[in-house]
């Protein structure tokens, strides 16, 4: 369950990098809670083909992760910003 957080996490971060097919499986997936069988049915694909699929845009989003850590670092200013008085916490977290 944690592992689809920080999935989920890393799609808000990078999903303008993915195709839109890749977004399609994604979002089908973890968001809208559909098993692999009835998104190989939808698609008209190999369930095989589907798990692949999904497997592939978790490697990708973990490898932008890896090499640009804007998750990462989201994270940290936002705690950074937990010490701010309330004015200038507001203003950190709307220029996030």
């Amino acid at each position: 369950m944690e592992e689809n957080l920080y999935l989920c996490s890393l799609y808000d971060c990078y999903h303008k990098l993915l195709t839109e097919k890749q977004c399609l499986y994604f979002e089908d997936y973890y968001f809208n809670n559909l098993s692999l069988s009835e998104m190989s049915e939808n698609y008209n694909i190999s369930r095989n083909a589907v798990h692949k699929a999904i497997k592939e845009v978790n490697n990708k989003l973990i490898d932008f992760e890896e090499k640009l850590k804007i998750y990462e670092k989201n994270k940290k200013i936002l705690e950074f910003s937990k010490k701010l008085d309330k004015e200038k916490q507001k203003e950190l977290e709307d220029l996030i």
